[in-house]
């Protein structure tokens, strides 16, 4: 848009007043701005609420949290309870348009469902049902659990976001069974190409010291004898909870001693046996 800074007709000078630009010499009217400079909320309720816009769009629903739901109210009695029980009902159904849509929606809700079991944040709950999304396009499902690829989908986010969440953490919380997870798991990272590399044993120790109330020095030192295990070798082809756990262990038997094999390997989701190999290797 062309800015004048002289009136086109007799080059006179411009002023503004209000929402016109005229021409002080002969009137002409240039611009005329009839934008409402004020307030773009409104209010109808008892109260200062501003809101004036829905919530924001997410991936955790299967149409982007865009669509409208008919409420409830205790107002509403009996012919006319009934006719609005029946119109969210059919609301409802025509929130789904497709069996693919369908099973969206209740993978999604299992997806929330588990990320809030797990206390894992909202951006692993998103890009989770992404993953989700993406195995679907991808034909992935065909013949699969929905609830295994829900949880797989969550188990694949923290994998890539390096967050200390072990698969038998995620299966614990899942409706699946671990055979449906880990099939699930390993089509995503066969089919998809998942940027998923070995678990540090580092990530592990904050959340298990934290679990195990020990003390911040068994916790430092645990951090020091896993970079003493990676250095040795120890950690290669071990679960990395379980060399976490053994970590934690050994710190505790230099420093204080109060924390038992049971306690350290329970906490891993390990076996004793598998902490005691660890530990061994390390005084070793």
């Amino acid at each position: 848009m062309e800015t004048r800074y002289a009136c086109p007709e007799c080059n006179g000078s411009l002023s503004g007043s209000g929402n016109e630009t005229f021409c002080t010499s002969c009137g002409l009217v240039v611009a005329e701005d009839n934008i409402d400079r004020g307030p773009e909320w409104r209010s109808f309720a008892d109260g200062p609420n501003r809101k004036r816009t829905g919530a924001p769009l997410t991936r955790s629903r299967h149409d982007r949290g865009l669509s409208t739901e008919i409420g409830r109210s205790t107002r509403l009695t009996g012919r006319k309870r009934r006719l609005f029980a029946r119109l969210r009902r059919q609301h409802n159904r025509a929130r789904i348009a497709s069996k693919a849509e369908r099973n969206r929606v209740y993978a999604f809700t299992e997806i929330r469902r588990l990320v809030g079991a797990l206390g894992l944040p909202e951006t692993v709950r998103d890009r989770a049902c992404v993953l989700f999304e993406s195995a679907q396009n991808a034909d992935l499902l065909r013949g699969r659990s929905l609830e295994g690829f829900a949880a797989a989908a969550v188990y694949a986010v923290c994998r890539t976001e390096r967050l200390s969440r072990t698969i038998a953490e995620v299966r614990e919380a899942a409706k699946a069974t671990r055979g449906e997870l880990v099939a699930a798991y390993d089509a995503l990272n066969r089919e998809l190409g998942l940027p998923t590399g070995p678990i540090d044993p580092a990530e592990y120790v904050p959340r298990f010291a934290s679990l195990l109330d020990v003390s911040s020095a068994v916790e430092r030192r645990a951090r020091e004898l896993v970079g003493e295990a990676e250095s040795l070798g120890v950690t290669s082809g071990r679960n990395p909870s379980g060399v976490a756990a053994a970590c934690l262990y050994t710190a505790a038997r230099e420093l204080d001693g109060s924390l038992t094999q049971q306690a350290a390997a329970d906490v891993a989701g390990v076996t004793p046996v598998t902490l005691r190999a660890t530990y061994h290797d390390l005084r070793g």
